[in-house]
């Protein structure tokens, strides 16, 4: 569920082309500060509530939201987070992270789809160990064509670690059953798990229906 920028935007691009839909990218740009941000498809606001203040990163390719992880680890960490609340489902979101995996370890990301139970997307037990081209600089992507879903929490535990979320939004929406099985899923290998994103999604919420 996690690449490098380039590879992890491509790989996104291909599943959902796979599937027969149309990606839409938007990237953060000339954003002011406030307690949401509204975009055409989607509002964020922060998961606790409270400020945000755009700034940029690294070669992330468009403006981020200061999520450094705040309170207890593991879910507990949720408030420190974002929310993206769209205005028509979607089931096929990506967006682009930094600075993770430089402090603080064990760091873990964590998303969440329509209030259901948070699923871990990746996990760094040492410094540097989920770089890309050296660089703390990842691309998230997760995928689910047998439902939708209209809400997408997303934070960090690492607590005293620095953390940026943003740079252009990517999401689509798919046909149920439309996604290519895991093995068709395009190379590079290490990037399946964007493919595999979305059996996780799809297991978990059916996790959480049985339970609920």
């Amino acid at each position: 569920m996690f690449g490098s920028l380039s590879d992890g935007v491509n790989n996104y691009n291909n599943v959902v082309n796979a599937a027969g839909a149309i990606a839409s990218h938007d990237k953060l740009d000339s954003i002011p500060p406030g307690t949401s941000i509204v975009r055409p498809d989607y509002t964020i606001t922060r998961n606790g509530g409270g400020f945000l203040s755009p700034t940029t990163y690294g070669n992330l390719s468009g403006q981020v939201i200061d999520i450094s992880p705040f309170g207890s680890t593991g879910v507990g960490a949720i408030d420190s987070g974002v929310t993206l609340t769209f205005s028509s489902a979607v089931n096929a979101i990506g967006f682009e992270v930094g600075d993770w995996g430089t402090c603080c370890q064990p760091s873990t990301l964590f998303i969440s789809f329509d209030d259901g139970a948070p699923i871990q997307v990746g996990r760094s037990e040492v410094f540097g160990d989920v770089f890309f081209d050296g660089l703390a600089e990842v691309f998230v992507g997760a995928f689910d064509d047998t439902s939708s879903f209209s809400k997408v929490q997303f934070w960090g535990d690492g607590i005293g670690e620095f953390l940026v979320f943003g740079g252009t939004i990517h999401y689509a929406l798919l046909d149920q059953g439309s996604l290519p099985p895991p093995n068709d899923v395009p190379e590079p290998a290490s990037l399946a798990l964007l493919g595999l994103g979305a059996m996780g999604i799809a297991g978990a919420r059916r996790r959480a229906r049985r339970n609920g």
